[in-house]
């Protein structure tokens, strides 16, 4: 890959409820935010990439709520509808093509002022499956119960991941629920849909990310120190939940490949320093870590009894808090590659990982991650 980099970023904190800020005020906090970052002015942006839906945004092209705030007047400007990190991918594009030295992407989202069970519900067949009443929380239960068979990982596996990202998310500000929980905690709090929690899933969030994405020239200019792009690739799996095995990942293990295979990387079990998922359920944090490859099947539950993700295990995983303690939905991946970006210039603060000099984002779109984008980032050109 020619050489690319990260030079800004900006987020808001992610809050239950923003009921002070429109889509708009999120996106210009968190775009101002990306500028200062980067030490550039709106002016040293050659387009810009908007993350939404139309379905959490409630209206029709979403794009338009936040184009001002984004700074596109004058700018070529496109949008993506899904997850910040396909997003990315997109404004990635737009530098290698050579037409442009730096994109902005943004991503928001306020699940405060959505129905999620209603939307989420659309997203199945209107013919077959969405006249059964099933949502996003639902059909994740049906995967967790999946994986947990085959992998024979356990509820109090599932608990300690709630425990931990919980737990991380004491350390970082911007977080929406930082915990300290037990697993009695998660196993008492109410059942949403068996085999899940309450403190199994993430919570309803209102947020807003925004990247500056540079070629390697413009790069050289920043403010901060780069944080050079390695390998990305993102890759779909069949729609129809009873097209695909539920219990595995292969979508995200594909990608993951095409990843590692571009970042040179042999072995991502010592290869990476700090990962950040995609961990709207705490089951999906171990299937995920299994399906890029970190672990064998059904040792993610094991190894995290061990302390091996924990911010001081030998790969930490969500030091951030991750998406159990706050879930913007659009800007969820988005927010994992921004977390990467800070652990390898070294200011993440309270939950930094000592020595980050490589890590993995990792962003998921359509039901029970039936496409997955992975992002591996280096401090290194």
């Amino acid at each position: 890959m020619e050489h690319t980099a990260i030079i800004g970023i900006g987020m808001t904190a992610i809050e239950a409820r923003k009921e002070r800020d429109t889509f708009a005020d999120m996106t210009w906090e968190a775009v101002n935010k990306a500028l200062e970052d980067a030490g550039m002015t709106i002016a040293d942006i050659d387009n810009v990439i908007t993350t939404s839906n139309d379905f959490w945004d409630g209206r029709t092209i979403s794009s338009m709520a936040v184009g001002d705030a984004s700074g596109v007047r004058g700018k070529n400007v496109s949008c993506v509808e899904g997850d910040g990190t396909f997003g990315a991918f997109y404004g990635l594009t737009r530098i290698l093509s050579g037409s442009y030295g730096t994109t902005l992407v943004t991503a928001h989202s306020k699940g405060s002022e959505s129905i999620s069970s209603l939307i989420t519900n659309a997203s199945f067949d209107p013919i077959y499956d969405r006249s059964l009443g099933m949502d996003m929380i639902t059909a994740c239960a049906m995967q967790a119960n999946s994986y947990m068979h085959r992998t024979h990982t356990t509820s109090e596996q599932l608990a300690l991941v709630s425990v931990k990202n919980h737990g991380n998310a004491f350390h970082n500000p911007l977080a929406q629920l930082p915990m300290k929980l037990t697993l009695s905690d998660v196993f008492n709090s109410e059942m949403i849909s068996d085999p899940l929690h309450k403190l199994d899933c993430s919570p309803v969030s209102d947020g807003c990310c925004a990247i500056i994405l540079a070629n390697g020239e413009r790069a050289k200019k920043a403010l901060n120190q780069p944080v050079w792009i390695k390998g990305v690739s993102f890759c779909c799996d069949a729609y129809y939940l009873g097209d695909r095995d539920l219990s595995q990942a292969k979508s995200l293990t594909q990608a993951a490949k095409k990843a590692f295979d571009m970042a040179n990387m042999t072995n991502p079990k010592t290869d990476l320093d700090v990962i950040e998922l995609y961990d709207a359920f705490t089951y999906q944090e171990l299937m995920w870590l299994e399906a890029i490859g970190v672990c064998d099947a059904g040792k993610a539950g094991q190894l995290l009894e061990q302390g091996y993700f924990n911010i001081n295990g030998k790969l930490p995983v969500n030091p951030s808090g991750g998406l159990l303690s706050g879930h913007p939905v659009i800007a969820a991946g988005l927010i994992r590659i921004a977390e990467v970006v800070k652990q390898l210039r070294g200011n993440a603060g309270a939950y930094q990982i000592d020595g980050a000099k490589r890590g993995l984002a990792h962003g998921v779109n359509g039901l029970c991650g039936q496409s997955h984008c992975v992002w591996i980032l280096d401090s290194e050109k």
